[in-house]
């Protein structure tokens, strides 16, 4: 499909998804939350919860690595932040490829085990979200508003990071096998495109090889805790900034999220970014928020206060992670347009490849 019949069928979806999150909503009602909201206080505690997040998902990237090479935390954290920026505002999903690119211009990491780390990350992310997600279900009754569709959703995830960790493994340990069924399945589209895929996979069978000492795997283990732990703690703070203590006289629901709430709207929300649409997941992001807290709250809030708070932490996450990547970007006197037009020119050039 052409990338960029791909590209308008995500900002589709991001549009459906924010018409639909918007359907009902009084705009007035939303502002009116916005300006009760406590920003000061919001945004100076937030702030350091994502520098933590940043933080944490930088040292464990480098603790994956570490079986490779030990790259210096500088290094790593200049990488992050650009490519964590990279993947917020590039299109075609380029900016997956960023991180990989980008650590391998400041050590002698290979692209290809620097993506396998990156895909390793994600299929731990999907797990751990997955499982997370299933044990506070638990708790919740099967009356609760939008059950059915979190508890499949759940239940799908769940199955989607097994089936990888499954097959990261069954390529390492038969690694003859794998490769020979991909040149019969992918062989029908062609050779060029099926020795592409060998390659890919032979790529991630080598970082495979090289995973880190258990010092370092147990490191990215205690990372990605700590990593989700704020992130649910963090969202907690933020949606209680929308208490309307700065109503002044204007009608108000205040929103309160307790830890539970929080945790249970970070999974339903990482469900809703694993759904392909426009840059940074907007409209989806919004979307699933919303599902997430209709299981907590009557209406009137989540349309309201709810709606202000899923738009607010979507737009301050964007902002801090365009801001740290232009940061360092700057001190390191990189090009944006360099980066974007290489990583554009490199999957082009392998698209022609494979079509060859």
């Amino acid at each position: 499909m052409n990338r960029w019949i791909k590209f308008g069928l995500g900002l589709a979806v991001s549009a459906a998804s924010m018409t639909w999150a918007l359907w009902d909503v009084k705009l007035s009602e939303v502002w009116t939350a916005v300006l009760s909201a406590r920003w000061a206080w919001t945004l100076f505690i937030y702030f350091w919860v994502l520098v933590a997040i940043h933080i944490f998902r930088t040292l464990r990237w480098g603790n994956l690595l570490s079986g490779i090479e030990k790259v210096p935390f500088s290094k790593l954290n200049e990488a992050s932040a650009i490519g964590f920026m990279m993947l917020v505002v590039l299109p075609f999903r380029l900016g997956e490829f960023a991180r990989p690119f980008l650590i391998a211009q400041r050590s002698s990491v290979r692209r290809s085990a620097a993506m396998a780390t990156v895909v390793l990350e994600r299929i731990t992310d999907i797990l751990v979200i997955a499982l997370l997600l299933q044990a506070l279900m638990f708790f919740l009754p099967q009356s609760a508003p939008n059950f059915g569709i979190i508890k499949k959703a759940a239940i799908g995830m769940f199955l989607v990071s097994v089936g990888g960790f499954a097959f990261l493994l069954l390529t390492r340990w038969k690694h003859d096998l794998v490769v020979g069924l991909i040149r019969k399945v992918f062989g029908i589209l062609g050779p060029a495109r099926a020795e592409k895929v060998v390659g890919i996979v032979d790529g991630f069978v080598g970082a495979l090889k090289q995973l880190p000492d258990r010092k370092n795997f147990a490191l990215f283990l205690l990372w990605t805790a700590l990593y989700w732990a704020i992130n649910g703690a963090g969202m907690m703070l933020f949606a209680n900034g929308f208490d309307c203590s700065g109503a002044a006289g204007r009608a108000c629901l205040p929103l309160h999220l307790d830890l539970y709430q929080a945790y249970f709207l970070l999974c339903v929300v990482i469900i809703g970014m694993l759904i392909p649409a426009g840059p940074a997941g907007a409209g989806t992001t919004q979307a699933a928020l919303i599902v997430g807290m209709q299981v907590f709250f009557a209406d009137d809030v989540v349309n309201s206060s709810g709606v202000a708070f899923s738009i607010a932490l979507w737009v301050v996450q964007v902002v801090q992670q365009i801001l740290f990547g232009l940061f360092f970007m700057l001190r390191a006197h990189a090009s944006f347009s360099d980066i974007a037009g290489k990583l554009s020119a490199e999957q082009a050039a392998q698209r022609d490849g494979s079509t060859s």
